[in-house]
């Protein structure tokens, strides 16, 4: 799992019908991820908007974070975070 900031959203009016009613968040993950790409979309399980951080699961797991696990999906957000100490 990776920790991010929600910076916008995708709008992608053709795409695999197992995404229809999904909504797709680009996401810059923060400094020290161990990622190479900075910014990833991923789809929204919980509701997250603009300017929060996030939780995101990755890989082939990331489907267990939706309702239908057949989805193509290779990246979802599965929390938003109301604090952290590190």
């Amino acid at each position: 799992m990776y920790i991010g900031k929600v910076i916008g959203n995708v709008v992608a009016t053709r795409k695999d019908e197992k995404l229809i009613g999904s909504k797709l968040l680009v996401i810059k993950l923060e400094e020290g991820m161990p990622r190479s790409a900075r910014t990833i979309v991923a789809v929204d399980a919980v509701g997250a908007g603009k300017n929060d951080r996030v939780i995101i699961c990755t890989g082939s797991s990331a489907r267990y974070g939706l309702k239908d696990i057949e989805s193509p999906v290779d990246s979802v957000v599965v929390g938003i975070i109301d604090d952290l100490n590190t």
